[in-house]
């Protein structure tokens, strides 16, 4: 029986944004991303279609999964496989560390839902200036399906000329390189999505953009992007920010740039000029 016959013999659940992907040539695409000795950990397997063949490919896999009803079914196709492991859990409870040995490098497999991409990536790789985090320390590189307007703001940068450029892409790229892999049409998954999806590597780097971030970092990332039609001194201003005129001025950024025209180091640079009047 095909994906697409398989999908539709299930109840796809809306509020676990369930959209099963049936396209057999992306499924081949992200196993093309995978190697025989990988590790493998997925995220939201479903009814096990790229984990069916994850498990005839990678050395071994684990996956976490919410839905009863899916795990019912995976257990029933998989539960056999030796080099298969299933949790049943939601993955914001789930810690690396208490599956793998200190030092074991992962692959990361996952299709997600708009809603929860940032907790999901936040709490992998940490949060922007989090330099010690357990779960990151064993990732290698993270394949992910994502809407496709989430992809593009998880790989934008200052120099985009779009408004993707934001929280989210900092927060994929203090410790990592992000590249959109693939154009996914929203007819390659069954229910089919309103929009279009993407698959995208993120690749750790094991090392942090800012090797000694300072603690008002984020607060002033945030506030930037908060209030994106502001100017950077009004913007900081709103986010309760001191001295924010005297530490523009330290480090001769004009008042009325932009946040979303900021390198990660330029906040950086800014947040630390900030510290002095702001302790």
């Amino acid at each position: 029986m095909d994906y697409f016959s398989r999908a539709k013999k299930f109840r796809a659940k809306k509020r676990l944004g369930q959209n099963f992907l049936v396209d057999k040539a992306v499924i081949d695409e992200i196993l093309s991303c995978v190697n025989q000795d990988d590790c493998v950990f997925e995220i939201g397997p479903g009814l096990g279609f790229v984990t069916e063949k994850l498990v005839e490919k990678a050395h071994d896999v684990v996956a976490v999964e919410i839905d009863k009803d899916a795990i019912e079914i995976l257990n029933k196709n998989l539960g056999q496989k030796e080099n298969f492991k299933l949790i049943e859990n939601d993955i914001l409870k789930v810690n690396l560390d208490e599956i793998y040995p200190e030092n074991k490098k992962i692959k990361v497999i996952a299709n997600i839902p708009y809603y929860i991409t940032s907790p999901i990536l936040a709490h992998l790789l940490g949060e922007i200036d989090e330099i010690e985090n357990k779960n990151r320390k064993h990732i290698d590189e993270i394949i992910l399906m994502v809407q496709f307007e989430v992809a593009k703001r998880i790989c934008a940068s200052e120099n985009s000329q779009n408004k993707e450029y934001g929280m989210l892409s900092i927060l994929s790229q203090f410790f990592c390189d992000t590249k959109i892999l693939k154009k996914v049409s929203r007819r390659s998954f069954y229910p089919s999505p309103k929009v279009d999806s993407a698959l995208v590597r993120i690749k750790n780097n094991h090392a942090a953009r800012i090797l000694n971030p300072s603690p008002l970092l984020k607060r002033t990332i945030r506030a930037a992007f908060n209030t994106r039609r502001k100017n950077i001194k009004n913007s900081l201003l709103s986010g309760g920010f001191l001295g924010v005129k005297e530490a523009l001025l330290k480090i001769g950024m004009d008042e009325n740039t932009r946040g979303e025209k900021l390198s990660v180091t330029d906040f950086n640079k800014l947040a630390c000029a900030l510290e002095e009047f702001n302790k």
